[in-house]
């Protein structure tokens, strides 16, 4: 495989971090919550990026993985936000046409979390996790914690919308629609 050099350049501009500043040091991959399930580490796919890899970092697991936590950016020493990079790389990936079950996946949540707070000003979790069990094809791996979780009481089986709803909706209506960012109104 042909190292790609203007990965990087592209990368850079996209996301706004500065991909050279990074030196290995670990940090982001120390304090990252889901490194252990990515297959390349945080500063793994930021050096594949130094090096040209493009098609390899575009096709990951682990661009999908990123949680936007920001706890790496915050460690880095350079203040490189690895969430940011992340973000870019998602983008890429999809207009590079690897799309994969990962992507559906996290795809899914977030479509499914934007239309549930936009009902509810908050996350209702039996709202929220039907719809997205059903979309994602998911039935079933997050159903005994579910049902354990509503036998003690601790997930409403009724949602209620919280008190200024119409406040929320009118940040959707002016923020989100306007960047396209929700979709369907």
């Amino acid at each position: 495989m042909k190292a790609d050099k203007t990965f990087a350049d592209e990368v850079m501009k996209r996301s706004g971090q500065d991909i050279h500043a990074c030196y290995q040091c670990l940090k982001c991959f120390v304090g990252c919550p889901v490194a252990a399930y990515m297959d390349y580490k945080p500063n793994t796919v930021i050096r594949m990026i130094q090096y040209g890899e493009r098609e390899k970092v575009l096709k990951s697991h682990a661009i999908w993985l990123c949680v936007s936590c920001m706890t790496c950016g915050a460690r880095c020493p350079n203040d490189v936000d690895m969430s940011a990079v992340f973000d870019t790389l998602r983008e890429m990936s999809r207009e590079a046409g690897y799309a994969h079950e990962a992507e559906r996946t996290v795809v899914v949540l977030h479509e499914e979390f934007v239309r549930n707070v936009k009902l509810w000003g908050r996350l209702h979790e039996v709202t929220f996790f039907i719809p997205h069990m059903l979309r994602s094809l998911d039935l079933f791996s997050n159903l005994p914690s579910g049902l354990a979780l509503m036998a003690r009481g601790k997930l409403p089986f009724i949602p209620k919308q919280i008190d200024g709803i119409e406040e929320i909706w009118r940040l959707y209506r002016e923020g989100y629609k306007t960047k396209g960012e929700l979709g369907q109104s």
